[in-house]
């Protein structure tokens, strides 16, 4: 198969300096990509040579809409055709023919899904006013719920931005911490600040957390408020207990929709304390405007060694290690 790409500079874009992204198409579908110039010729089974085929479409139309190419795109790309290939049917693939995955684009950057997972957490959260997403580190939950936040506030869709965690993490505590409160709570909330200066230029992030646009609270700053015209985020929900949960979501106001992400298997809260994201999993599902997207050690889009890691981890689970909490499958 012999592929043909007009624009020579982006065809030495798509396949990589070196052609390292060349390189990595033909380890993961086991085929032989040459380029030369603006074509590249790709030998192998005919299943595999499509799989190729259609993953350099992919990217070389994002890099003819104006977004660069990097290696994890790459792999997202690959993942994604070979997770389609392995089911039958799959919404955002037509077989043996184009790619076409879920975006986000902001003022500073567009974010394309990088596993088939992340593509229907972000067609989720346009259309349901209450997304879950759990699963392992690595797998983008936070980072695109901002990017999805910061993409409505740029539309004008919403007013604000609401960013919320509780401040637990393996057993250390507020008062142990120096300074004052803000001090003592921004160490918990820094995650949601690298992910909101990804999405928007600096000066703008500093002039809308002083105006109030953009809210960043631990949970307990949440109670008796209604949160409005807004997109609320609660970041690692595993640490809310049984009331928390129900206070947060119950915040729900007029316009405003809610994205809740957590890893059921990273519960910080002392022993004997029940998760209230694995509560709310149970109650709330089948809800009618509540999704769930339930990510997997497949889907970690970090460095490939993190994917591995997850999947030792959760192969050797022992009954100590078990808290005692189950989620629905």
């Amino acid at each position: 198969m012999v592929l043909t790409f007009e624009d020579n500079r982006l065809a030495s874009e798509l396949f990589g300096q070196f052609d390292q992204h060349l390189a990595l198409i033909e380890q993961k579908f086991g085929v032989d990509a040459r380029a030369r110039g603006n074509t590249v010729s790709i030998r192998g089974g005919e299943g595999a040579t499509s799989q190729a085929r259609r993953a350099l479409d992919y990217l070389y139309e994002r890099l003819q809409a104006g977004a660069s190419i990097e290696p994890s795109d790459v792999e997202g790309a690959i993942r994604v055709v070979q997770a389609a290939d392995d089911q039958l049917t799959l919404p955002t693939l037509e077989r043996r023919s184009k790619l076409s995955l879920a975006q986000i684009a902001t003022r500073k950057k567009t974010i394309a899904a990088r596993s088939q997972m992340q593509d229907a957490y972000i067609r989720a959260m346009d259309r349901s006013s209450l997304v879950f997403g759990v699963g392992p580190a690595g797998t983008g939950k936070t980072y695109l719920a901002v990017a999805h936040a910061a993409q409505r506030l740029e539309r004008g869709e919403v007013e604000r931005i609401v960013l919320s965690r509780p401040a637990v993490e393996a057993g250390e505590r507020l008062g142990f911490l120096p300074g004052d409160m803000k001090e003592k709570i921004d160490p918990y909330l820094r995650p949601l600040y690298d992910a909101l200066y990804d999405m928007i230029p600096g000066d703008k992030v500093e002039r809308a957390l002083t105006a109030g646009v953009i809210e960043i609270a631990p949970l307990a700053f949440m109670r008796g408020r209604t949160l409005s015209n807004a997109v609320v985020i609660l970041d690692e929900a595993q640490n809310t207990t049984s009331i928390q949960m129900k206070m947060f979501l119950t915040r729900l106001g007029e316009n405003a929709s809610m994205v809740v992400t957590g890893d059921p298997s990273q519960v910080d809260l002392p022993r004997g304390m029940r998760s209230g994201l694995i509560e709310a999993l149970k109650v709330l599902h089948g809800v009618e405007g509540v999704t769930t997207c339930r990510f997997r050690e497949g889907d970690v889009v970090r460095h490939p060694l993190v994917a591995r890691i997850v999947a030792a981890y959760e192969a050797g689970e022992t009954p100590d290690g078990d808290r005692g909490d189950t989620e629905p499958s």
